[in-house]
C-alpha cells in the first residue's frame, strides 16, 4: 500500500495540534508546509483498486479518516469497536460544534462544564483507554484562546477537566507534537525575516498559459543578480505549468561574444534551469526594422543628428530637439542612410516621439535605433543599424507570446515606456512585474564596474573567486544547491534588500558539511617537529580511517602513524611540559619536554609519550598532526604541499553612493596565501572537490595535485561566521588563508597579495620593515638540546634552520594507488529539480 501524505500548515491561525499528535501516535511522517488560507492540515490518500487518489483538508475530516484507514490505526485510536466508534464520532462533532476557537465565552463555559461532568468518574472520554476522541478534544482546547487564558490564570475550569487535560498533555507523543509545532512556527518566523514572498498575485495568470522570459545580453558572465532574475522567471513558469523562454538580447555587436552566450547557457543549466525555447533578438531584426519604419510614417519616431552631449542637455532641460518635427520623408531618408551605414547615417539615430516634457526621463524621446558597423556575431555584416533594448524588449516579448515580463526594479521608470510601445504599436499586451534587485554589502554587480576589475587586472578573470559571477562564487566553493535555494528564499517581492553574505554561506555550509571529507593541513611557517619518547617501540604504519566520522558513505582514507611527527607552531607554542592533549584521530599524548631556541622564536623539537587510552573528553586541546615518517616502501604516503588561499572583498565600503569614486574604495590586499603541508590523501582530490581541513575550515580544490614540486591550491570557503564574511582588515593589514584564528599570519608574495608592490607606498614601507624584522627573528639560535637521529624508516627531517622553505620529503610521485574520493563530493554541482 502506498503511504499516506500528511501535510500540516507551518503557521496557521488554528494549529492542527490533534492531527500532529495522532501522526506521532501512528508513527506517520508529517511535513510542515505553507498551505492555502484556511487549511490547517491536508491528507492525501493514494489511489487504490476501489478509489482514485483524493485529498482531505482541515482537522476533523483528517482525524476521522486516519482513525479508520487500517485495522492497526483503528486499534491504536480506539475505533475498531463499532459502538466505541460511534461514541468517538459524537465527541468529534462536539469539538466542531462546541469547542471552536472562535466560540464566545458563555457557550465555551457550558462546554467546559459538560466535559468536566463527563470526566468525573472517567479517565478518558470513551472507554478505558485513550482514543482519538481524547486527542481531538485536547487539540481543540489547546487551540482555544479562552481556555488557555483561564488555564494560565488558574481559573476554575473544572477539577476533572483539568486533571484529564494535564494527563493527555503529559503523554510522550503529545509532547513531541507540541515540540514539532513550536519548531515549525519558529522556523516560519525566522524564514520571514530572511526571505521575501512569491505571493505577488500575477495578473491574469492562468495555469498552462503563463509564459515568462529571461533575456540576457551576451556581453558578460551571469552574476548573482542575473541568477535571481533567471530563477524567478523559471519559478513562475513552472508554478503555473507554463513556459520559460531564453532570449539573447544581441543588439550591441560591439560588446557581444559567442563565449558569453555559451557561458550563460552553461550557468543556467547548472542552476537547474531548462528553458522551453531559445531565441535571439536578432531573429527579429527584419520585423523590428519594419516596425521602426512604420513608426516614422505614423509620426511616432524621427531621425536625430544631435550629438550625445546636446541630446543629454536637451533631455535634462526637457527641450525638444531641432529634429523632432522633421518631415516624415526626411526622417525616412535619414533612416535609410542609417541602414546603409553611410557617413550621414552614422551621424543620426532614431528616437521615439513620446514627450520631452514628461517628468519621467524614460519618456523623453528615447533612442530606439543606432548605427554600429561592428560585425554581428550571428548576422555578420547584414545589418549596420540595430534596435535598442527599449524598443526590442516590448516588441519581441509581445511577438513571442510572453504573458508576464518579470524584471528587477532598476527598470521601474521604464515600465511606462514599455507600456507606451505596446499601446502605440497596437501589440498584444504583456503584464509586468518588477522585483527587488539583489544587493550584497561590499559587492558590486554593475557589469561596467566588474568589467573594469577584469580589464585592469585587479582580478584574474570573470571566474575570480572575488567576483560575484555565478562562476566566481562557484569557484569560491558555493554549491549550486545552496545558491538556488538561497535566491528562491528571497522571493519576488519589491522590498529592497541589502543583504549580508553570512546567510548564503551558512546555507552553503549546511549543504557541504554532511559530505565534505575531513583532511589534515599543517601551516609550514615554523613547523614544529615532535617525537615519541619510546619511538623505537614501533615502526611507521598506515591504517584506513573514515573520511567523515558521521557519514561513512563518504569513504575511507589512509592515515599514517609514526614516532616522528609535525604539528603547527601556533599549537606548539602554547603547550607546556606535563600537559596532556589529544592528537586527533589517534589518542592522548603527554608533553614530556619542549626544546625552545634561546630567543624563544622557534621550537627545535617536542618530546611526547603516548597515552592512547586516556580520556579525550578531559583534554582541553585537540591538535592536528602529520607523520614525518612513512612506512617502508610506501613513498606515495608522504604529505603533499598545499597553498591555502583566502579572499577579501574587492571594495572596503558596504555600499558605494552616487559620486563615490571606485578607485578610492578598493581593498589594497584582497588575496591571501599560506603555505602548508597536507595528508597524502589530498593527492587524489579532483578540481572542484570540497573538503574540510580539520580545525581550519572548508576548502575547494582549485588546482589538484600535479607533481611534488607544485602545491595543491585550496580556496577557503566562507562558512557564514562573522569572521569569514566580514572585511578581513583595514588597508595594509594582513590576513591568513589558513582558516583557523590562531593560524600563521605569514603570506606569500603574488598578484593581489600583500606584497609591497600591491599596497600604498607608506603601507608597503611598513610591510617591508615588518618582513625584515620577522625574517631576522625567524633565524633560530642553537637549541638547548640537539634532536637525536630519527628512526631510519622516517623521511629526512626538516632542518631547524629554515623550517618553512625546504622539502619535507623527497619521494617519487605515485598515482592512483589509493581510493578515489566519494562521488558525492565530485558531483557537488549537479543541480536537482527544485519544484
Amino acid at each position: 500500500m502506498n503511504p499516506l501524505s500528511l501535510r500540516v500548515a507551518q503557521k496557521a491561525a488554528t494549529p492542527a495540534y490533534a492531527v500532529v499528535a495522532v501522526a506521532h501516535r501512528l508513527k506517520l511522517p508529517v511535513q510542515f508546509a505553507s498551505l492555502d488560507a484556511g487549511k490547517s492540515a491536508e491528507l492525501t490518500v493514494p489511489a487504490s483498486s476501489t478509489a482514485s487518489e483524493f485529498s482531505l483538508s482541515s482537522t476533523y475530516p483528517v482525524l476521522r479518516l486516519l482513525s479508520k484507514y487500517t485495522p492497526e490505526y483503528a486499534a491504536a485510536l480506539g475505533t475498531a469497536d463499532p459502538v466505541k466508534a460511534s461514541q468517538i464520532d459524537y465527541w468529534l462533532d462536539f469539538c466542531v460544534d462546541s469547542l471552536a476557537p472562535t466560540a464566545a465565552f458563555k457557550p465555551l463555559s457550558a462546554a467546559f462544564s459538560k466535559l468536566d461532568s463527563h470526566l468525573k468518574l472517567r479517565s478518558f472520554l470513551v472507554g478505558y483507554h485513550l482514543t482519538v476522541a481524547d486527542i481531538a478534544c485536547w487539540g481543540a482546547l489547546r487551540s482555544s484562546p479562552i481556555f488557555n487564558k483561564q488555564l494560565r490564570a488558574g481559573s476554575d475550569i473544572g477539577t476533572y477537566l483539568q486533571r484529564w487535560f494535564s494527563h493527555v498533555e503529559s503523554l510522550d507523543f503529545v509532547n513531541q507534537a507540541l515540540s514539532d509545532i513550536e519548531k515549525a512556527v519558529n522556523d516560519s518566523n525566522k524564514a520571514k525575516k530572511d526571505q521575501g514572498s512569491f505571493d505577488i498575485g500575477l495578473k491574469d495568470a492562468q495555469p498552462g498559459k503563463v509564459v515568462t522570459r529571461f533575456p540576457p545580453e551576451p556581453s558578460g558572465y551571469l552574476h548573482i543578480g542575473h541568477a535571481k532574475a533567471a530563477l524567478l522567471n523559471d519559478y513562475f513558469a513552472r508554478h503555473y505549468e507554463g513556459k520559460l523562454l531564453l532570449r539573447f538580447d544581441d543588439t550591441n555587436p560591439s560588446k557581444e561574444k559567442m563565449e558569453f552566450e555559451e557561458s550563460i547557457k552553461e550557468d543556467l543549466s547548472l542552476l537547474g534551469i531548462k528553458p522551453d525555447a531559445l531565441s535571439y533578438t536578432s531573429d527579429y531584426f527584419k520585423q523590428l526594422h519594419d516596425i521602426a519604419t512604420d513608426m516614422i510614417k505614423k509620426g511616432l519616431a524621427y531621425a536625430d543628428d544631435a550629438d550625445m552631449e546636446t541630446m543629454r542637455e536637451e533631455r535634462l532641460e526637457m527641450k525638444d530637439s531641432k529634429c523632432r518635427n522633421l518631415p516624415v520623408e526626411e526622417s525616412l531618408r535619414r533612416f535609410a542612410e542609417m541602414t546603409k551605414g553611410s557617413e550621414e547615417g552614422l551621424r543620426n539615430c532614431l528616437r521615439a516621439k513620446i514627450n520631452m516634457q514628461d517628468k519621467n526621463g524614460a519618456l523623453r524621446d528615447p533612442v530606439i535605433y543606432r548605427c554600429n558597423l561592428t560585425p554581428h556575431h550571428r548576422t555578420g555584416t547584414t545589418w549596420k543599424v540595430y534596435p535598442t533594448y527599449d524598443l526590442a524588449c516590448p516588441v519581441v516579448d509581445s511577438i513571442e507570446g510572453v504573458t508576464h515580463a518579470l524584471r528587477s526594479n532598476e527598470y521601474r521608470d521604464r515600465n511606462v515606456q514599455y507600456e507606451w510601445f505596446l499601446k502605440a504599436l497596437n501589440l498584444r499586451w504583456v503584464h509586468m512585474w518588477d522585483f527587488s534587485r539583489i544587493n550584497f554589502v561590499y559587492t558590486l554587480l554593475s557589469k561596467r564596474k566588474l568589467t573594469w576589475f577584469v580589464d585592469t587586472g585587479v582580478v584574474s578573470g570573470w571566474d575570480d573567486p572575488r567576483v560575484p559571477t555565478v562562476r566566481g562564487i562557484r569557484r569560491r566553493g558555493m554549491t549550486i544547491q545552496a545558491l538556488r535555494e538561497y535566491i528562491l528564499m528571497q522571493g519576488a517581492s519589491q522590498k529592497l534588500l541589502e543583504l549580508e553574505w553570512d546567510k548564503i554561506w551558512a546555507k552553503n555550509k549546511s549543504v557541504i558539511d554532511p559530505i565534505a571529507p575531513r583532511h589534515t593541513g599543517i601551516v609550514r611557517d615554523k613547523i614544529t617537529k615532535v617525537r615519541v619518547v619510546d619511538r623505537d617501540s614501533f615502526k611507521p604504519y598506515a591504517k584506513e580511517t573514515l573520511k567523515h566520522k558521521k557519514n561513512p558513505d563518504v569513504g575511507m582514507k589512509t592515515t599514517v602513524y609514526s614516532s616522528e611527527l609535525y604539528i603547527e607552531f601556533a599549537d606548539a607554542k602554547d603547550l607546556s611540559a606535563g600537559e596532556e592533549v589529544t592528537f586527533m584521530d589517534w589518542g592522548n599524548v603527554i608533553i614530556e619536554k619542549i626544546q625552545w631556541t634561546e630567543d624563544k622564536s622557534f621550537i627545535g623539537i617536542i618530546d611526547i609519550s603516548l597515552n592512547l587510552d586516556g580520556d579525550f573528553k578531559k583534554t582541553k586541546k585537540k591538535l592536528t598532526w602529520l607523520s614525518r615518517a612513512i612506512p617502508e616502501g610506501r613513498p606515495e604516503l608522504a604529505p603533499v604541499k598545499l597553498l591555502l588561499l583566502d579572499y577579501d572583498f574587492l571594495i572596503n565600503k558596504k555600499k558605494l553612493e552616487e559620486g563615490d569614486e571606485l578607485k578610492d574604495f578598493l581593498t589594497p590586499v584582497s588575496e591571501f596565501k599560506t603555505e602548508a603541508w597536507g595528508d597524502w590523501n589530498l593527492r587524489l582530490c579532483k578540481k572542484g572537490d570540497i573538503i574540510q581541513l580539520e580545525r581550519k575550515g572548508y576548502y575547494i580544490i582549485d588546482k589538484p595535485f600535479a607533481s611534488e614540486a607544485e602545491p595543491i591550491h585550496l580556496i577557503l570557503i566562507p562558512d557564514g561566521s562573522a569572521a569569514s564574511t566580514s572585511l578581513k582588515g583595514t588597508p595594509g593589514e594582513t590576513a591568513s588563508a589558513a582558516g583557523s584564528k590562531d593560524a600563521s599570519k605569514k603570506q606569500s608574495d603574488g598578484k593581489g597579495t600583500s606584497s609591497p608592490s600591491n599596497v600604498k607606498p607608506n603601507t608597503a614601507k611598513k610591510a617591508a620593515e615588518s618582513a625584515a624584522k620577522a625574517k631576522s627573528a625567524e633565524k633560530p639560535a642553537t637549541p638547548k638540546a640537539e634532536a637525536p637521529t630519527p628512526n631510519t624508516s622516517a623521511a629526512k627531517p626538516v632542518s631547524d634552520v629554515d623550517a618553512s622553505n625546504v622539502n619535507m620529503y623527497k619521494v617519487t610521485p605515485v598515482y592512483g594507488n589509493g581510493p578515489e574520493l566519494s562521488g558525492k563530493v565530485g558531483s557537488m554541482y549537479v543541480a536537482k529539480p527544485f519544484y
